[in-house]
């Protein structure tokens, strides 16, 4: 079985203690190599989990935990106390971990041996104790964490397991993440300004700023024989209009969207990024404001913000990589318009060109239209409708004190009519609880207009993120009500402010 994350791996990491002799520890390390291995084989499991030996002193303890934060490859650490692992040992090796955790809560039998069980038994089988000693120190150093209790075999535990590794990887993705602007954010809005020097302390994100005729010149220099190849996977792939097509009158438009993509892609390799803004209000030489190029990068795994906003490309980023393998996709989205029908509500989310063909498993139509602001011509975009079913809708707001993300579960719907007027790719969404707890919440947090919908992994790895980040998370789902937020809201204002210390 091929992993989604092939390249990256977990250590798995087993405390113990030379008080209960070899014979024991012969047996821990033989039941704790059971549990890594039963982590390894789960579907799951989206990354290979790496045992190591069994870890009895400060010393073995710290150099473990400097090589897990040294490793590339290394997403995070398991920890599993198998037996009672005195925490101050601990102590010195977490202050050295860089790397997220996960505190594993299990042990090896499911069942307890009723009739023959002795206290050779119950000295060999103490993590009931010996996890709670672990959870002490940890929450003493106040090191943030996932906790996941129940036994391995439980598909529930390895599920929970699989969530946190994607979280994991979204986190190490955010801090190898070099994002590319061309141009600034657009004029006058506020929630797509933030503090790009806070975001690299906080998410490792390094946000930087590219002349939009670079990417120009870039296009220029496309070569007409690239542009052929793509052109014609263009005309494979999708249902493009005959306009655009090899012949059509407009044909030129499409070679230049694939200039563009090819430009594109080439610019952020060079760069080494892997997320990039644009904006209708600083198009420079460039002849249409990428729209198929944008959908196509974000569907090969890049990040994208519109209008400059690099705080929700990091999040499209994460939202990708934390996807990985998954049904599904992640996309730019913006909530743009409702239907207010009184107990049937829907959002109707889209953007003006650049939402991701993850989202569909259907063929998109490739078409060309107007898009009236910007000044520059007709842009060339594909125009599909989401797949129904579950997601989320996450954004990334800044207050001044720390980043606040927001998520609201969702319900993807298909569109209850035909849309034959509106040429751009859409989401039909029916928020949680309902919609007016959902955008009265949603207001009440400040969150921005702009988000990224995940319909392959859900709110819980958002979560896993977000601790990782020590930053805020405010959760709108079918348990919101408009009273508890707003309180939620004040106390986390009290909360984050004091946590950051005078």
């Amino acid at each position: 079985m091929t992993k989604p994350y092939a390249d990256r791996e977990v250590w798995f990491l087993t405390g113990s203690q030379t008080l209960y002799g070899e014979e024991t520890l012969r047996q821990v390390a033989e039941q704790s190599q059971e549990v890594a291995r039963a982590l390894d084989a789960s579907p799951d499991v989206p990354v290979s989990v790496v045992w190591k030996p069994v870890l009895k002193d400060t010393e073995s303890i710290r150099r473990a935990m400097i090589d897990a934060s040294s490793d590339d490859r290394v997403l995070g650490v398991i920890t599993w106390m198998h037996t009672f692992s005195p925490s101050k040992m601990w102590i010195a090796g977490l202050n050295e971990l860089r790397k997220p955790l996960l505190h594993l809560h299990t042990q090896a039998n499911v069942e307890l041996p009723w009739s023959t069980i002795d206290f050779d038994f119950m000295n060999l089988n103490q993590a009931a104790h010996g996890d709670r000693e672990h959870g002490y120190i940890q929450s003493r150093m106040g090191v943030a964490r996932t906790t996941v209790a129940g036994h391995v075999s439980n598909p529930a535990v390895t599920a929970r397991v699989g969530t946190w590794v994607r979280a994991a990887a979204g986190w190490a993705a955010t801090h190898d993440l070099r994002l590319v602007r061309f141009g600034d954010n657009m004029r006058y809005v506020a929630v797509t300004e933030g503090d790009k020097t806070e975001a690299e302390i906080t998410f490792g994100v390094a946000v930087n700023t590219w002349g939009v005729n670079e990417l120009a010149d870039a296009v220029a220099a496309v070569a007409p024989s690239e542009i052929d190849v793509l052109v014609a996977e263009y005309e494979d792939l999708y249902d493009v209009v005959p306009e655009l097509r090899a012949g059509g009158e407009r044909h030129e438009s499409l070679r230049y969207a694939a200039a563009q993509e090819v430009a594109l892609e080439r610019f952020l390799t060079e760069k080494g990024a892997t997320a990039f803004t644009t904006t209708f209000e600083d198009l420079g030489a460039l002849r249409q404001l990428p729209g198929m190029a944008v959908q196509r990068l974000m569907g090969k795994g890049y990040g994208f913000g519109a209008e400059g906003d690099w705080k929700t490309s990091v999040l499209v980023r994460a939202a990708k990589v934390m996807g990985e393998g998954l049904p599904g996709g992640a996309s730019l989205m913006e909530d743009y318009t409702y239907d207010l029908t009184p107990g049937q509500e829907l959002i109707l989310g889209a953007h003006m060109l650049e939402i991701c063909p993850s989202l569909t498993t259907a063929k998109p139509t490739v078409e060309i239209h107007p898009l009236g602001i910007g000044g520059k011509e007709d842009p060339v975009r594909m125009v599909f409708d989401t797949d129904p079913g579950p997601g989320v809708v996450v954004a990334m707001s800044d207050m001044r004190d720390r980043f606040r993300l927001t998520a609201n579960v969702v319900d993807v719907i298909a569109p209850p009519a035909p849309l034959p007027h509106l040429p751009v790719a859409r989401a039909v969404w029916r928020p949680q609880p309902d919609f007016t707890t959902s955008a009265e919440a949603w207001l009440t947090a400040g969150a921005a207009h702009h988000t990224v919908l995940s319909t392959a992994v859900g709110v819980d790895a958002f979560e896993i993120f977000a601790d990782l980040a020590r930053t805020e998370l405010l959760v709108i789902d079918e348990h919101t009500t408009r009273r508890g937020f707003r309180d939620q809201v004040r106390a986390n204002q009290a909360y984050y402010r004091l946590a950051q210390g005078f």
